[in-house]
């Protein structure tokens, strides 16, 4: 290593404008290679952005995919500190963020099958935790799917929760705007 320094300490002494010529050339390969990152990146971020505007991408995530993919959905839409907690021991509260103004918003994640709906037993569980241990002033469960009719339903509405089923999702999704219930309106 020491040689190499020597070395390279020589050849600027006897070759100043070559070794100028050289870091030149260095410091522009650098900056093109970062440019050429930077874009690949934002190509990436954009298809991305693209793939999810489609909430039928949806239909083959795990849950864990779907809680990553309304996190992003969360984020485009204008919601700050967005958390993905989803996962064993996360108490009902897949996504955390706060509201554009400023409320604390808890999610809790349901992706189905079309065939399957969330039930009354889920809403419920979820009416249990969101405000009391994860301090949710907004609180929403939604679903890729549809909700069940009935006692769910009504609880939700009784208790304050926003129920987002795959209708509403899509539009969300696609025109990048969320529901007004998700906004406090």
């Amino acid at each position: 290593m020491v040689v190499a320094v020597l070395l390279i300490v020589d050849f600027v002494r006897r070759h100043p404008y070559w070794s100028a010529v050289l870091v030149l050339v260095a410091v522009a390969g650098v900056v093109v290679l970062l440019s050429a990152r930077a874009k690949q990146r934002a190509r990436q971020r954009a298809e991305q952005a693209e793939r999810d505007r489609v909430v039928a991408v949806t239909d083959t995530m795990t849950g864990a995919e779907f809680e990553q993919w309304f996190g992003r959905l969360l984020e485009a839409s204008g919601f700050r500190h967005v958390h993905v907690r989803g996962g064993s021991g996360d108490r009902g509260a897949d996504v955390t963020a706060l509201a554009p103004d400023g409320r604390r918003v808890v999610v809790q994640c349901k992706r189905q099958s079309l065939t399957n709906r969330v039930g009354s037993a889920a809403i419920q569980r979820f009416a249990g935790t969101c405000r009391e241990v994860h301090g949710g002033e907004l609180c929403a469960i939604v679903t890729n799917g549809l909700f069940t009719a009935g006692d769910g339903v009504r609880l939700a509405r009784q208790l304050g929760i926003v129920l987002i089923d795959r209708g509403a999702l899509e539009t969300w999704a696609w025109a990048g705007t969320p529901p007004p219930r998700m906004l406090g309106r």
